[in-house]
């Protein structure tokens, strides 16, 4: 057997044994679909009044929003994971084994993408019940959420690094989220951002989020139009600045994943 093929078969074993943990405790699937819920009711009753947008609905613009924050803050779980078993000795018990190096990473990436798939089935369900529908073909939906989840995914590859890089779970929970909040908020995930001052307009234009969220609404049919849509590059070329960005994100943090497992296995 090829070191690829092992590596995805023994991933996979790695991620079936991650995915049994979440099933065992089921508040760990339970409390990470509360959180992207009370989002979409919050801003969608509470805001969605009061934000007017040009050619769409506030709530089915918001919802590329909710999606994409939901799968980034659901990749923290990767660096709590890994850090969990790191403190256990988990880690230690995986290396005694005939298996390859790569199966506990591709495997804990692997498993909270699937996390994240059952996540986005339960807020797709609260987004329709809110008033979001797709208004394009079944192959431009199909595409969005195959972004959303090429995006989480490799989200999952810098919080692995990220968990690999401290000392205590503790200390994961704070990291893997924290850097998140300004990521989400400084885009377009929940207003345009023709309403930020000049300089953090250009930021949360360039943002990834943002790429992924207008991508999203495009592919969806969901976008706003006119200023409110953003500026420049990002605002025309949305899908290819998404693209090259979850490239860039695995071409930079994969390897980075991999040499800090090495290191911390033995530590």
């Amino acid at each position: 057997m090829s070191a690829i093929a092992l590596a995805v078969t023994d991933g996979w074993v790695v991620a079936k044994r991650n995915l049994t943990k979440i099933k065992r405790i089921p508040d760990l699937l339970v409390f990470s679909t509360v959180q992207p819920i009370m989002f979409v009711l919050l801003f969608a009753y509470v805001f969605g009044g009061a934000i007017k947008l040009t050619g769409v609905n506030y709530r089915e613009y918001l919802m590329a929003g909710i999606f994409t924050q939901t799968v980034a803050f659901g990749a923290g779980i990767t660096a709590i994971g890994l850090a969990d078993d790191l403190q256990k000795g988990i880690i230690d018990r995986f290396r005694s084994l005939p298996m390859s190096r790569a199966a506990v990473l591709i495997g804990r990436t692997t498993s909270d993408l699937l996390n994240n798939l059952l996540v986005v089935v339960v807020m797709g369900a609260c987004g329709l019940l809110v008033g979001w529908r797709i208004h394009t073909d079944p192959l431009h939906a199909l595409g969005g959420f195959a972004l959303l989840f090429g995006f989480g995914y490799a989200m999952s590859w810098i919080s692995a690094t990220i968990g690999l890089s401290v000392k205590s779970v503790e200390v994961a929970q704070s990291a893997g989220l924290i850097w998140m909040f300004p990521l989400t908020f400084l885009s377009n995930a929940f207003i345009s951002t023709n309403t930020l001052p000049g300089p953090l307009q250009k930021v949360a234009d360039w943002n990834p989020i943002s790429s992924i969220v207008l991508a999203l609404r495009d592919l969806w049919g969901n976008s706003a139009l006119g200023q409110e849509r953003g500026h420049g590059f990002p605002a025309r070329h949305p899908l290819l600045l998404s693209v090259i960005w979850i490239a860039a994100i695995l071409v930079v943090f994969l390897p980075f994943a991999i040499s800090k497992y090495r290191r911390a296995a033995t530590r």
